[in-house]
């Protein structure tokens, strides 16, 4: 990594107080703080904050807030037509909060921001204690009855902080996202964070919005109260005359 270090916060580990996301480094863009831990408590201030930590295996914990966000709006998922056509068949089954620590270790092995391994065990950990206190989510995709792709993350009141997702089988963890889309629209989130962009969010329908917007959006949604949409993001929403052209 480049840039000076010497503009970066050193976060207590004991105490941590995280500074204001704009005071993030532009390079590498982004990077905010460096130390503190990854106590549920610690994480979900963050997540509340607009800041999520992402370090590889060997490196000390880093916060980060990158400027331009990508971010999904629920309601803006792009479905392409083949996606589609796997929707509309329904030979699959989804559930949520089914398989966490099946979904988070099979993320493990994935990539993100680089071409390192940044789901360690200490991460995967940490997310497991907010998924006991019913704050990290999965989603999963059941294909012949077997775990066949998925997606995991933080839920910040009405905004859906989407961590990493996986496919063993082609579109797995895209009729995932689908589901989650569809539910979170339905319920009231305001977006998912993708954090950062890349061609396959793109691909479907991510965009890339100022870090400030993206604050503004957090902060008048993070005190929402809504309940997880367990049921509906089960539900075979995209069978039949319930699949419109609003996806």
């Amino acid at each position: 990594m480049t840039g000076d270090s010497s503009e970066l916060t050193l976060l207590d580990p004991d105490h941590v107080i995280f500074p204001d996301p704009r005071q993030a480094l532009s390079e590498p863009d982004g990077l905010l703080a460096v130390g503190g831990n990854l106590h549920s408590d610690t994480l979900i201030e963050a997540y509340s904050s607009g800041i999520f930590p992402w370090y590889e295996e060997g490196q000390p914990l880093l916060w980060w807030s990158p400027n331009p966000r990508a971010v999904i709006f629920p309601d803006q998922l792009h479905i392409s037509k083949s996606l589609r056509k796997t929707l509309r068949a329904g030979r699959y089954e989804i559930s949520t909060d089914r398989a966490f620590s099946e979904v988070i270790r099979a993320c493990s092995g994935q990539r993100h921001y680089s071409d390192g391994t940044w789901i360690t065990e200490a991460m995967i950990q940490a997310y497991t204690g907010l998924f006991e206190r019913g704050v990290a989510h999965s989603v999963e995709c059941w294909i012949d009855g077997q775990l066949a792709g998925g997606l995991y993350g933080v839920a910040a009141g009405g905004v859906f902080c989407g961590e990493s997702m996986f496919s063993l089988r082609p579109d797995a963890s895209k009729i995932a996202l689908a589901h989650l889309a569809r539910a979170l629209n339905d319920c009231g989130f305001a977006i998912i964070d993708c954090q950062v962009g890349n061609d396959h969010l793109f691909s479907l329908g991510a965009v890339m919005i100022d870090r400030g917007e993206f604050l503004d959006l957090l902060q008048s949604n993070v005190e929402s109260k809504i309940i997880w949409p367990v049921e509906n993001i089960s539900a075979k929403l995209f069978t039949g005359s319930s699949f419109d052209d609003k996806s």
